[in-house]
């Protein structure tokens, strides 16, 4: 079967250091000597002033996967080993450095909260614009609109400014969005981190009816182990922005992981098993 995402020999580079000496002068002076590796005429003394072209900072490096059609692909590891960065390319957030990514189908992402809402446009404003972004008519928009506010419990705050909520009801609109709209990938980065509980198990629960009953594809990112284990089915861990491992089974990803960080898969899980 054709893969819906796969992610081709994708490297990510980030440049260390900024450049800002208050005038733009100064600042292509600054950007002239890190190119041709010389001294920093405008750096303090007892800084170090000499640009190295080898100071970068490799988020993804020769990262290769294949996420098949359908099912839900946990993304674990470390602050830092490249989980988010890996997630906006693949949105297209962000570009990468080398490699590629093909993507076949519409995707809609949830990589921080409010991601794509507009502060000054109301909630029922943002969930029309929302859905226009992902190439659907408004007719479509208008048959979901109900169930989408339903699910959200934020009727009463619906025509008031995006700008004016809380973190907790920008998670519960978003994701009630990103559930409910015809997309073929849902992407989601630690955005069930905010909010109650109760709302955080309603979009669990919501995620594993998706899971089951559609042929949607979901990527995965939680540092809730718990979660991980009980709703994503494969999965990968990366760890200094490579792939430490690609697992077909969701017990054999967690009980990786866990041995990796040593953790106790027990008091990590508890009846998750």
């Amino acid at each position: 079967m054709t893969p819906v995402i796969s992610v081709e020999n994708l490297w990510k580079q980030y440049q260390l250091g900024v450049i800002n000496n208050g005038s733009l002068y100064r600042d292509l002076q600054t950007h002239w000597a890190r190119i041709r590796g010389r001294d920093d005429p405008w750096s303090k003394i007892g800084q170090k002033s000499r640009f190295d072209i080898r100071g970068a900072f490799w988020a993804l490096k020769n990262v290769s996967i294949e996420v098949p059609q359908g099912g839900c692909i946990g993304i674990l590891g470390r602050n830092g080993a490249g989980k988010s960065t890996l997630l906006k390319i693949i949105s297209r957030i962000t570009a990468p450095s080398k490699g590629r990514v093909v993507i076949r189908g519409n995707v809609t992402s949830l990589l921080e909260v409010g991601t794509g809402f507009h502060p000054e446009l109301t909630g029922r404003d943002n969930v029309y614009l929302n859905g226009a972004i992902l190439g659907m008519r408004r007719k479509e928009i208008d048959k979901k609109f109900d169930e989408i506010i339903a699910f959200s419990e934020i009727e009463d705050f619906i025509d008031t400014p995006v700008k004016r909520y809380s973190s907790g009801m920008k998670v519960r609109l978003a994701f009630s969005v990103a559930a409910h709209l015809d997309s073929r990938i849902l992407i989601t980065d630690e955005v069930l981190a905010v909010g109650d509980i109760k709302f955080r198990q309603k979009c669990l629960e919501k995620m594993h009816r998706i899971r089951n009953e559609t042929d949607r594809t979901m990527l995965f990112v939680s540092h809730n182990i718990k979660a991980i284990a009980n709703l994503c089915t494969s999965g990968i861990i990366l760890e200094k922005g490579e792939v430490f491992g690609n697992y077909n089974n969701v017990h054999d990803l967690v009980s990786s992981y866990l041995s990796m960080l040593d953790v106790d898969k027990k008091n990590e899980l508890g009846d998750a098993d």
